[in-house]
């Protein structure tokens, strides 16, 4: 099973027609998950996709990466394993928190 990273999502997107749209290009998606803002529900113009198969996987990025999705042009990639992007709240350069006691 991989996981894919779906960006640029246009924030009218509904789930079930990010699906049809990868099953229109031939990839058969098990499921699909549209990111909210936790505070708001407010659509954040990203998600993710599972393919079981990895060859499908490959050629959804392959295919899909920079195609038209009601008119935007969707960025999909291999999705990162969770924990690999740096902590939020925290600089980069010194990996301190902000705040006046840093």
């Amino acid at each position: 099973m991989k996981r894919l990273f779906v960006g640029n999502v246009p924030f009218r997107a509904k789930e079930d027609e990010l699906q049809d749209w990868f099953s229109q290009s031939g990839i058969d998606v098990d499921s699909v998950h549209l990111i909210r803002d936790r505070t708001s529900g407010e659509p954040r113009g990203f998600g993710f996709v599972e393919v079981s198969d990895d060859e499908q996987a490959e050629r959804a990025v392959q295919a899909c990466n920079g195609s038209s999705f009601m008119g935007r042009s969707l960025i999909v990639n291999e999705a990162r394993p969770r924990g690999s992007g740096p902590v939020t709240g925290q600089s980069m350069r010194t990996g301190r928190s902000g705040g006046m006691n840093s």
